[in-house]
């Protein structure tokens, strides 16, 4: 099944993908569950992420490899890919790409997912998809246009 989200971001495309740290990873966590970061390499391929998800009553450990990354004069991407995930997903491959739009740039989440189950997929879309909607107001809010510091001419 696949998902996809674009959020219109205000700075470079380059300054974006600068952006893309642990910290950024921890604040596009949604509230539930909540996640455990054990461990973050980066965005660049072989780099890998290893989350623990709470679900109160149990955890789930969720590991992703990232397998292709690139770098042109119109976008960044990387690619993550899951190698060991939640129960309740078979197959994960998280395409981001980081767009140059002008001054300003396009963040897509663009998820391939399976479920072990083929109506499970269907159940599991509109929880996935409010997932990384939360995403869209933490990326307009991170990569905001900063202001230069006004200059006092008086003397």
């Amino acid at each position: 099944m696949k998902l996809k989200i674009s959020t219109l971001v205000q700075q470079s495309y380059q300054q974006v993908f600068d952006g893309f740290t642990k910290d950024l990873f921890l604040k596009l966590s949604p509230p539930f569950p909540p996640v455990k970061l054990k461990r973050f390499d980066g965005c660049r391929t072989n780099d890998r992420v290893e989350l623990q998800l709470n679900f109160i009553f149990f955890k789930q450990t969720w590991e992703s490899l990232i397998t292709d990354f690139q770098d042109t004069e119109q976008e960044i991407y990387f690619i993550d890919e899951g190698v060991k995930l939640p129960f309740f997903l078979k197959y994960w491959k998280h395409h981001h790409r980081i767009v140059k739009e002008g001054n300003q740039t396009i963040i897509i989440d663009d998820i391939t997912f399976k479920t072990p189950f083929l109506l499970m997929d269907y159940l599991m879309y509109p929880a996935l998809y409010l997932q990384f909607l939360y995403r869209k107001p933490v990326y307009r809010k991170v990569f905001k246009k900063k202001n230069l510091p006004k200059v006092n001419n008086a003397s």
